[in-house]
C-alpha cells in the first residue's frame, strides 16, 4: 500500500452496527484502510481512549435562507457549518425556497452561490409552496440534477398546501423518485385557536403550546399518511414533538408503509413550561411543533430506541433573541404568534444526544451513530459514500472524547445566535476533533476549516425510497393503470 495521507490510530472505531478497536488509514480523502499497525503516514493522529465515530448528518437545518418580511436568519453557510463541524457534524442538508408565484429554479440557483462558502459538505431539500402547473413541470429536471427531497408545509400562511395540493407533490415525487418530507400539523385549527386566544387576551409565549396542542400535530400526521398510502410515496415526517404523533407512524410502519419519522433534541430536553419563563425569555425556547411534557419526552426515547424514529436532527432555524430581526420582529413582549418559530441547535445536537442518550443508557452507542449520522444518510441518499465508517467512504470522522464533561456556553458554539437553549448545561462526551473529507476542520474548539471545503453532494436515484409498488384499489392513480391489466 502506498503511503497514507493520515492515520488514525488506537481508537474505539463505532458503526451503526459494530465497535470494534482499529487503525483508520485515510489517502485522498476518502477512508482506506482498517486494521491494526497500519503503516506509515504523513499524519497521524493518536486517538487511545477515544471514540472514531462517522460525522454526523444533519438532514434538516435551516441556513442562509432568504430574509422574510423583517426576519433574518443568522447564519451564513460560513458561520452555519461551522458551527455543525465543530459539533461533530460533517453533512448538512438545508432548505432552498419557493416564493409563491415564483419558480423554484430562481431560488435554488442562487442557494447554490450561497452555499459555495461552506466549510463541509451539503445538499438541499427543495420547498414547495406553490405547486402551480408550471412548478410542477420543472421539478423533474431539477430532481434529475441530484435535489432528491422535497419538503412540504401543512402549516404556516406563505407556504401550507391543502391536500389537492399535496397529492400533486406526492405523486410527482413518486413518478420521479424523491422523497417528501413534512411539516405536519393542522393549520386551519391552529389558525382557530390562535386567534380564540388572542379574543381573549392570552398572547404570551406559554399559549404558543395552546395554541398547537398535540391533537393538531396527530391529525396531520395521520392525513399525510394516509394520503402518502393512497398513493404509495415515502415520506418523513419532520420533528415528532411527542408520543402521539409518534405512534401514528408506528401503526404506519407497522402496516409495512414506507413512513419515517424524525425527532429533534429540543423534544427531548424541553417541555411546554420553558415557554412560561419571564422577561420574554419564552421566546427563545418557541419552536413548532411547540415542546410538550416529560411524558412526551420519555415516550419519545421509547421511539427512538425501538426504532420508530430513525433520525435525530438540529432543525437549526437561528433567529436571535435580542434583535429586531430576530425574535423581537414584533417588539419586546409581542404576541406568541407575531414571534419567528424555531430554535439553534446545529452544534449541540450530538452532544445532548450522547450525553443525554448514551452516557444515560437510553439508547446504545450503535444506535446513537446510526440516528445522527447512518440512518439519515442512507434516507438521504448519500450512503456509503457519507454515515459510516468503511473502506470507500468519505473520511468523515469525528473522534470523541466520551467521557470528557463540557459546560455549554453560547461563544463556543461558532454561530451567529446570541443565545442557545441549552446554555449552562452540562453534557458528558464531545468531539474533539472534526474531519471534513480528511481534513481537520475543527480541533478543540477551534475552527480549522476553510470557507469553500465544502462540496454539493448530488443524489442519484437510490433503494431506500422505491415506492412498495401497492396500491388501496387496483387502479394506480399516479400513472393512470389498472394494476394487473
Amino acid at each position: 500500500m502506498s503511503e497514507l495521507d493520515l492515520v488514525i490510530r488506537g481508537g474505539t472505531v463505532a458503526t451503526a452496527s459494530d465497535v470494534f478497536r482499529a487503525d483508520v488509514g485515510i489517502a485522498g480523502g476518502r477512508i482506506v484502510a482498517l486494521g491494526e499497525n497500519l503503516g506509515a503516514a504523513r499524519r497521524e493522529i493518536d486517538a487511545t481512549g477515544r471514540l472514531v465515530l462517522p460525522g454526523g448528518v444533519d438532514s434538516h437545518c435551516h441556513i442562509e435562507e432568504p430574509q422574510v418580511g423583517q426576519v433574518r436568519n443568522a447564519d451564513s453557510f460560513a458561520s452555519g457549518t461551522a458551527s455543525a463541524a465543530a459539533g461533530g457534524t460533517t453533512t448538512v442538508i438545508s432548505f432552498s425556497g419557493q416564493t409563491k408565484g415564483g419558480t423554484v429554479t430562481e431560488n435554488l440557483r442562487a442557494y447554490h452561490k450561497k452555499a459555495e462558502q461552506a466549510l463541509i459538505d451539503y445538499s438541499f431539500h427543495l420547498v414547495i409552496s406553490d405547486p402551480s402547473e408550471a412548478v410542477l413541470a420543472e421539478l423533474p429536471g431539477l430532481i434529475d440534477e441530484g435535489h432528491r427531497s422535497l419538503k412540504i408545509f401543512l402549516t404556516y400562511n406563505n407556504v401550507v398546501l391543502d391536500d389537492a395540493e399535496t397529492l400533486k407533490v406526492l405523486a410527482l415525487a413518486r413518478r420521479c423518485g424523491a422523497l417528501v418530507t413534512v411539516h405536519a400539523e393542522n393549520h386551519s385549527a391552529i389558525m382557530f385557536l390562535t386567534e380564540a386566544l388572542e379574543r381573549a387576551g392570552l398572547t404570551g409565549t406559554k399559549y404558543h403550546s395552546w395554541a398547537k396542542p398535540m391533537v393538531v400535530e396527530r391529525e396531520a400526521c395521520h392525513r399525510i399518511i394516509a394520503l402518502a398510502e393512497l398513493l404509495d410515496t415515502p415520506i418523513q415526517i419532520f420533528h415528532v414533538s411527542g408520543a402521539e404523533a409518534a405512534e401514528e407512524i408506528r401503526r404506519a410502519q407497522g402496516r409495512g408503509l414506507k413512513i419515517f419519522g424524525e425527532t429533534c433534541p429540543q423534544y427531548l430536553m424541553l417541555t411546554e413550561a420553558d415557554l412560561d419563563r419571564p422577561d420574554f425569555e419564552g421566546a427563545k425556547f418557541l419552536c413548532s411543533p411547540a415542546p410538550r411534557t416529560k411524558e412526551d419526552q420519555a415516550a419519545l426515547w421509547t421511539y427512538l430506541a425501538n426504532g420508530t424514529l430513525g433520525v435525530v436532527s438540529s432543525d437549526h432555524a437561528p433567529n436571535r433573541f435580542d434583535d429586531p430581526h430576530g425574535k423581537k420582529v414584533g417588539g419586546v413582549n409581542a404576541p406568541f404568534s407575531t414571534i419567528p418559530n424555531g430554535v439553534p441547535g446545529l452544534a449541540t445536537r450530538l452532544p445532548i444526544l450522547f450525553s443525554e442518550g448514551v452516557k444515560k443508557g437510553r439508547i446504545d452507542l450503535q444506535t446513537f451513530v446510526a440516528l445522527t449520522s447512518t440512518n439519515p444518510a442512507r434516507l438521504f441518499g448519500i450512503h456509503p459514500q457519507k454515515g459510516t465508517i468503511a473502506v470507500g467512504a468519505d473520511a468523515d470522522i469525528a473522534i470523541w472524547n466520551p467521557d470528557k464533561k463540557v459546560t455549554i456556553r453560547n461563544d463556543m458554539l461558532h454561530h451567529q445566535m446570541d443565545y442557545t437553549i441549552f446554555e449552562g448545561v452540562e453534557v458528558t462526551g464531545w468531539p474533539e476533533i472534526t474531519l471534513s473529507r480528511g481534513e481537520i476542520v475543527c480541533e478543540n474548539g477551534e475552527i480549522k476549516g476553510k470557507a469553500g471545503h465544502g462540496r454539493f453532494l448530488a443524489r442519484g436515484p437510490y433503494e431506500e425510497i422505491r415506492p412498495l409498488g401497492r396500491f388501496v384499489t387496483p387502479f394506480d392513480p399516479v400513472s393512470g393503470t389498472v394494476l394487473g391489466a
